[in-house]
């Protein structure tokens, strides 16, 4: 039996990624927990989040579940989503700058324009960003993007070469020199849209709500032993 823990510290749309995982895994026990030792025994471990990055952390702080995340990173299998991935990195530029896990070097940026002012709402007519015909873009991004691989990572097995792929977010992660890209997309400016690091793999898209590129990826990292 493949144990998988999907970590629960109230941040994220957990039910459908557990739901997802059990539609694609064979012989597969999915658990939604904040427990470190069902974490900690799981063969497979998921790191997910939605919302403001200043709560998840908070909440991920509070809950220990900072040095849980550390300590799989370094024993099995971990597969970060959405905030889970910018969780990962050094900080955030969002809620005013936030110090985030350190796991991977980098920063969280934000897409759209930081002169709009504070507290403006940022639209197609503010946000600054504008596609390769100028047309504005909307902050967040919602919708889908194709993601061009950057390495042979077994969690890209199967995974046609620009798969489309579903975002919904507001930062994006950029990764500093010597830390691993996996894949690559644009919305505005180029952003890392999946990375790899030891036992890490990582994404800013939903492979649950992505359709079958989703959810073979979701199937390779069940497969998948880590380094």
């Amino acid at each position: 039996m493949n144990k998988v823990a999907v970590i629960d510290y109230g941040m994220g749309n957990l039910h459908s990624v557990a739901k997802a995982l059990e539609y694609v895994g064979r012989n597969v026990s999915v658990n939604v927990t904040s427990d470190a030792a069902t974490i900690l025994q799981a063969d497979h471990v998921i790191f997910p989040g939605v919302g403001a990055i200043r709560d998840c952390m908070a909440e991920i702080r509070r809950l220990g579940i900072d040095e849980i995340v550390a300590e799989v990173a370094c024993r099995k299998p971990l597969l970060a989503i959405c905030v889970g991935m910018q969780a990962l990195m050094e900080s955030s530029e969002e809620n005013g700058g936030v110090e985030c896990l350190g796991l991977v070097k980098g920063q969280v940026r934000f897409f759209g324009n930081v002169d709009a002012g504070a507290g403006s709402p940022v639209n197609a007519s503010n946000s600054g960003l504008s596609d390769e015909q100028g047309n504005s873009l909307k902050v967040p991004h919602m919708g889908w993007n194709c993601v061009k691989q950057t390495d042979q990572h077994p969690l890209w097995q199967g995974i046609e070469d620009n798969t489309r792929f579903y975002f919904v977010h507001s930062y994006y992660v950029a990764l500093c020199a010597g830390e691993s890209a996996s894949g690559l997309t644009r919305y505005g400016v180029e952003f890392t849209a999946a990375l790899n690091k030891g036992n890490i793999f990582a994404v800013q898209f939903h492979p649950e709500k992505s359709q079958h590129g989703g959810l073979q990826l979701l199937r390779n990292f069940l497969a998948w032993d880590g380094v």
